[in-house]
């Protein structure tokens, strides 16, 4: 039987608020204060917080408009360059959410204030260097205070972490199982997203070194198997397309869902694809990835690029609209395939928000797992948060079955 634990935080019940959501001003931090605002309890205790207090007070009074109670909405002081506000913020909370990227630059101190205090954590960070470099630094002294800290907390990785979950859930217990992940949308990125991006393409040394260090760190598993390799491309009979690796945070972030729940199975093993039904199409994606990889190698190129797309822009609320996501599954096991979809509106602003808000809703009021440390979404919160992003309108289905 798994023990549950309602809300979050050791020791924090009597802390000012529940939620403080940092960094609220930039283009998904709007977004996200606009969700809470229309969507958290009535006796939810939340603030913004950012560096600007006079952009933070202009965001209250746009907040106002979705929910008149906003006018009192809390606002706190912080900069991600002065740790004693970070730690203030984190200790005054029970759980943070966090939009400040790119994260390398700009989180850890976030993170180490918040593994210090106890206060759980979420972040939208798709930077596997800055996940790894904060499990090593920071996740066994948020195993001794009881904090979570989550990474990722977005379209990377929830759709496809709780994706998966979902999908092992319509499969045989107890055995060897296998599911690649198809990605497809039409969505448009914002500059910060385009900063973070770039970030890591031209910090490749630094990642690698992050992921060999994890990898001597971590407990190895015994008994079992969680595995996450990179495919090759291919055509997908399956889903009708051209299936191209993708090499995202988001395969990392399943391995270690897999690892954690034995649910998964003794030899577990997931591929990630971008799904594309053109191969002209699917070749000069390839090619534009290349181009920009090879581009932030250097730096002046890197930083003209950057500059190209100002950080805190994003599509406007129509091509938001027009925008849409689609993960389609293939599950295999003990002779049972099963194919799953999870689907929702514009993957990386509006869905992205929402997710993020219902995550840190679910660490604040909802019974949930015992867990501590670095966790993955499926692990620290599975069905609760499964629930909660149904009922706010991402779809979860199962396509087919077939014996």
């Amino acid at each position: 039987m798994t023990e549950t634990v309602q809300g979050s935080g050791a020791g924090s019940a009597e802390r000012p608020y529940d939620i403080v959501l940092f960094g609220a001003t930039g283009f998904v931090g709007e977004l996200t204060a606009r969700y809470l605002a229309a969507h958290a309890p009535a006796d939810c205790r939340w603030a913004i917080a950012g560096r600007n207090r006079a952009k933070l007070e202009k965001l209250r009074e746009r907040l106002i408009s979705v929910n008149p109670a906003c006018a009192t909405l809390p606002v706190l002081r912080a900069d991600a360059a002065d740790p004693g506000s970070l730690r203030a913020l984190a200790a005054g909370t029970r759980v943070v959410a966090t939009t400040v990227g790119p994260y390398v630059w700009y989180g850890e101190g976030l993170v180490a204030a918040c593994a210090d205090a106890g206060t759980d954590y979420a972040d939208l960070s798709g930077e596997p260097e800055f996940a790894d470099r904060m499990y090593l630094a920071h996740d066994a002294r948020a195993r001794e205070t009881g904090a979570r800290i989550l990474h990722a907390c977005g379209f990377d990785s929830v759709p496809h972490d709780l994706g998966v979950y979902f999908t092992v859930q319509q499969l045989p217990e107890g055995i060897p199982l296998r599911v690649d992940g198809y990605v497809r949308s039409n969505a448009m990125f914002s500059g910060g997203t385009f900063a973070s991006a770039m970030t890591a393409f031209g910090r490749g040394r630094q990642t690698l070194r992050a992921a060999k260090e994890r990898r001597l760190s971590e407990p190895r598993l015994v008994g079992r198997r969680a595995r996450a390799p990179i495919g090759a491309p291919r055509r997908s009979r399956e889903t009708g397309t051209w299936a191209l690796p993708l090499p995202t945070i988001d395969p990392q972030v399943v391995a270690r869902s897999a690892a954690a729940l034995e649910r998964y199975g003794p030899d577990f093993r997931y591929r990630h694809y971008a799904a594309v039904k053109w191969l002209p199409v699917a070749a000069g994606g390839v090619a534009a990835v290349g181009a920009a990889f090879g581009l932030a190698q250097i730096p002046a190129a890197r930083a003209w690029l950057m500059s190209r797309y100002t950080a805190g822009s994003g599509p406007d609320e129509e091509r938001r609209a027009r925008s849409w996501f689609s993960v389609r599954f293939v599950g295999e096991g003990g002779g049972r395939r099963v194919f799953t979809e999870v689907s929702g509106g514009d993957p990386g602003y509006d869905e992205t928000a929402k997710i993020l808000a219902e995550s840190v809703l679910c660490l604040a009021f909802d019974e949930l797992p015992r867990t501590s440390g670095q966790v993955t979404t499926a692990a620290a919160m599975g069905d609760a948060l499964l629930e909660r992003l149904v009922a706010a309108g991402l779809r979860f289905r199962v396509a087919a079955v077939r014996e």
